[in-house]
């Protein structure tokens, strides 16, 4: 079986690898430029509890099944390898700035405990002991001791080298359009007018995934882009102790540090189609918020600043499975959590392209849910 994937991000490089090391070959993975999208931007926090919103328990459970295989999932890549991928399982920290944040943050724990996930609440001073840079205004928080983070690109490096490793072969081109032959996706027409031959086909290039040429009526994954700036500072002396979410006046801000002393700070969300300008407004938005919880901040390293674009979809959970071009199959759709959930999505994916059984997790996310929705 010949199977071409089309995107080389954390979701199309983890299961080229997948695909390959269990058929033992025969998998091509387009891309002009490998780990260079949202994979690149992304501060790589493993936490599908603090991203969990009432409404989405299939995506919370998917989450966790991914979070509770990245050890095993790591271990193995960075033994193929020999590449180190940054994994931390220090666990995760939110915190209120004011009391109506630590209203939001009890309603959250109550939620939680619902679902049957154990939660810790921390008093204000309890918050600071978990983490001394802490303002001292700083309200209340929660501790999800099973969560951790990974740095994205570490892992996107290990996976490109893994792919190597398992024989799949990297074509560093543009996939212009789907071929289509007897009502069945029979390959990808790169730019140049080369034609890749595939029995199985996976769009797994984000929120570009529907952009081929090619793409009957009902095929195309209906996929936005999400902007996020993120900024990266750097420190020589210890400031966070594990990765660290804040609510300030209800907004949003995540504070993910690296044993090498970076710590990333994310992320605006902005719905402007293919913008990726770094903008002076969506920084000062995250510093401003940042300072509220750590003082701090504003001493250390100043050292990147880049925006990325997330692929969204209607319900903004991913997409997973056949679409309604025989031969098709989509990946596409993760939204914030597609390095959280690139081990499942792996999983399940590889299984799909050659039909094996299907983690049952997977159902939830079949890309038919949306067969209502114009494409």
């Amino acid at each position: 079986m010949e199977i071409v994937i089309v995107g080389a991000g954390v979701i199309g490089l983890a299961t080229a690898w997948r695909t390959a090391a269990a058929a033992g070959g025969g998998v091509t993975l387009v891309d002009p430029a490998p780990a260079s999208g949202a994979s690149s931007v992304a501060a790589g926090m493993l936490t599908p509890v603090s991203e969990l919103t009432y409404g989405e328990e299939p995506l919370l459970r998917l989450g966790l099944a991914s979070r509770d295989r990245y050890g095993a999932f790591v271990a193995e890549l960075e033994e193929l390898t020999g590449r180190g991928t940054g994994y931390r399982t220090d666990g995760l920290l939110q915190v209120a700035f004011d009391a109506d944040d630590l209203k939001y943050l009890d309603d959250l724990r109550r939620f939680q405990e619902s679902l049957g996930i154990p939660a810790e609440a921390l008093t204000g001073r309890e918050s600071r002991r978990a983490e001394p840079m802490l303002a001292p205004g700083v309200r209340g928080g929660l501790l999800a001791p099973s969560d951790g983070s990974i740095d994205p690109r570490r892992l996107t490096a290990a996976l490109l080298a893994a792919c190597e490793r398992t024989g799949v072969r990297l074509v560093r081109q543009r996939a212009a359009r789907i071929v289509v032959e007897g009502d069945a996706a029979a390959g990808v027409g790169l730019d140049d007018g080369t034609v890749l031959r595939a029995d199985k086909v996976l769009l797994a290039a984000g929120p570009w995934s529907g952009d081929l040429e090619g793409l009957p009526p009902g095929s195309v994954p209906p996929v936005r882009p999400v902007k996020g700036q993120v900024i990266r500072l750097r420190t020589r002396v210890p400031f966070l102790r594990r990765t660290t979410r804040g609510l300030v006046k209800g907004s949003s801000v995540y504070l993910v540090p690296r044993a090498d002393g970076e710590i990333v700070l994310g992320a605006t969300q902005e719905e402007l189609g293919f913008d990726t300008r770094v903008t002076a407004g969506g920084l000062w938005e995250l510093l401003r918020d940042a300072r509220e919880l750590l003082p701090g901040i504003t001493e250390l390293e100043f050292a990147e600043v880049t925006a990325g674009l997330r692929p969204g979809s209607p319900d903004n959970a991913p997409l997973m499975g056949s679409s309604a071009l025989p031969g098709l199959l989509l990946g596409t759709g993760h939204f914030r959590n597609g390095v959280l959930l690139a081990p499942v999505s792996a999983d399940v994916l590889s299984a799909m392209l050659l039909d094996r059984p299907v983690p049952e997790v997977a159902g939830p996310f079949a890309p038919d849910r949306f067969s209502e929705v114009p494409s």
